[in-house]
């Protein structure tokens, strides 16, 4: 089949505008423990694009995250170091502040990664953001991602967060994982693409 920078010419369609991300899954919550991505990770992109859309929790004041696996999703806890870093402003102007996080990054951990402060239950209270994932099928070197998250917090904040780091591992990530702290995710998309 002919192809155009390894995507077949029938999938060009799938292109996200001129941006050159190409949507090769969407799952959508409801009321589930996690949304996981076991397929369509592989060696046709360089970098991939998770981009959250009003996720929004069972539980108040939890955490969005995530992981990755090596073993197709038998077992999410690859090593990972990271930082955390954020922006935030009361809704009643009672404060405002730039951070560095240190109890949400990782140093050689393996637990799930988080990627907003604690996101509030309410009806109109949600996180959004995206995360790319750099050269997952590398079996030379370390797996790279940076993230950005906007999230209305339990206690009326709003928090703009910046997280990166890389996953100490040169086996290929096969696949990733997206869940709360605590309980489940209401409801919610995420969008995979892969980056031209």
């Amino acid at each position: 089949m002919a192809t155009y920078n390894n995507i077949a010419y029938g999938n060009i369609g799938t292109l996200d505008g001129a941006s050159g991300h190409v949507l090769l899954q969407t799952l959508t919550a409801s009321n589930s423990a996690n949304l996981s991505f076991t397929s369509d990770i592989n060696n046709t992109y360089q970098s991939y694009v998770f981009k959250f859309i009003d996720i929004h929790p069972v539980n108040n004041n939890v955490y969005f995250t995530f992981q990755c696996s090596i073993d197709s999703g038998s077992n999410y806890n690859v090593v990972l170091t990271s930082t955390w870093a954020a922006a935030y402003h009361n809704e009643n102007d009672g404060g405002a502040a730039l951070e560095y996080g240190a109890d949400n990054d990782q140093e050689q951990g393996t637990a799930f990664q988080y990627l907003s402060q604690t996101t509030g239950n309410e009806n109109d209270e949600s996180c959004a953001g995206e995360l790319e994932l750099f050269d997952p099928s590398s079996t030379t070197f370390v797996k790279h991602f940076m993230a950005r998250t906007n999230n209305y917090i339990s206690n009326d904040v709003q928090m703009d967060a910046h997280i990166a780091g890389y996953f100490n591992n040169t086996s290929a990530i096969d696949a990733i994982q997206f869940k709360f702290s605590g309980g489940n995710i209401d409801s919610g998309t995420i969008k995979m693409y892969g980056v031209l």
